[in-house]
């Protein structure tokens, strides 16, 4: 077992297969098969097929057995309700990350850990569970946007530019096209575009899981299959969203003139605007920028912080020097989920 930052009397420790509690014996989002999974949320480097049972979050269930198996021994565990695993106190609580993401609470002999994974503490949105401030003594939080340069625009803005650059493509006859992660970003970018403005569609693995979205109540409109029955509907008029992986479908070239835009967090630094291929960057995330990560650490009352996932050196640095808080990284093997 190796630590790193972490004490030998810590719930928490970081085994060869992620964040391990031994008095659980459980994992939190391994990247290794392991016996007992805590997992907290459905994007594929969370979430992972072959483990022996798990646990996750019951808004998240559809989507957790989506994306590793349908007959997977999953315990799906509301939030807000604790579980006793081992000799340990287990609860989930919304992340605002995605539909269903959790983060995790342990509790043991008096000391409360929270594991955050993925979140979103700066902006609220229909398509996921908003953001919880969990009360605890070591807290352990993502950093994926750990600089203070990211720091996101109101969605409302986000979206009217997303209706403005759409409206400007009509006028001249270009049909717009939005690549976006298939499950969180594209789910979250259609429960807020005006259907009225004109047709949409999608195209990719998103579509998989809107029925998923519209089981747990998100409000999603009509979307559109891009066939050659579609294609007179939706050149020059339409807004495509594509959510995959590889080359482009052959019948957008029927769409064209296309207009290509982007939607990321990544987009908030001029440099990485000026290097992409599109024409119309937006500035939008499913995780917190830094005014959300210093809210999540803040709220959380925590004396002791665990950084991974992200800008790790950097914000635990900033935690130790400027906010005055017992801060570390914490090694991980996850990636930017596209964000």
């Amino acid at each position: 077992m190796t630590r790193v930052g972490f004490k030998q009397s810590d719930i928490l420790q970081l085994s060869s297969a992620g964040l391990y509690c031994p008095a659980g014996e459980f994992h939190i989002d391994p990247w290794k098969k392991v016996p007992l999974a805590v997992v907290t949320h459905a994007h594929s480097d969370h979430a992972r097929s072959g483990m022996g049972r798990y646990i996750g979050s019951a808004s998240g269930e559809a989507l957790l057995r989506k994306r590793v198996g349908q007959g997977i021994d999953l315990t799906a565990l509301p939030f807000g309700k604790s579980l006793k695993v081992g000799d340990v106190s287990l609860s989930l609580h919304p992340a605002g990350h995605v539909l269903g993401s959790a983060q995790v609470r342990i509790e043991h002999k008096g000391e409360v850990v929270v594991v955050t994974g993925d979140h979103n503490a700066t902006h609220s949105h229909s398509a996921a569970e908003a953001f919880e401030p969990v009360r605890c003594d070591l807290l352990i939080t993502e950093s994926t946007f750990g600089l203070p340069v990211y720091q996101w625009p109101s969605q409302e803005s986000v979206i009217e530019e997303i209706h403005g650059w759409w409206k400007r493509n009509q006028e001249v006859g270009r049909t717009s096209i939005l690549p976006c992660y298939p499950l969180g970003k594209t789910q979250r970018i259609l429960a807020a575009l005006d259907a009225n403005i004109g047709p949409i569609a999608l195209v990719g693995p998103g579509r998989a899981f809107l029925p998923h979205y519209k089981e747990a109540g998100v409000e999603l409109p009509t979307c559109l299959d891009l066939t050659e029955k579609t294609v007179p509907e939706l050149k020059g008029q339409g807004l495509v969203l594509v959510s995959f992986a590889g080359q482009e479908p052959a019948l957008l070239k029927r769409l064209q003139p296309l207009s290509h835009g982007a939607a990321s967090g990544w987009l908030q630094v001029r440099g990485v605007r000026r290097s992409r291929d599109f024409d119309r960057g937006f500035v939008l995330s499913d995780h917190s920028d830094w005014q959300g990560l210093l809210r999540c650490v803040r709220e959380s009352g925590a004396t002791r912080v665990g950084v991974t996932h992200g800008q790790t050196e950097v914000f635990a640095r900033y935690l130790r020097e400027v906010v005055g808080v017992d801060s570390f990284p914490v090694p991980t093997h996850f990636e930017s989920s596209g964000d």
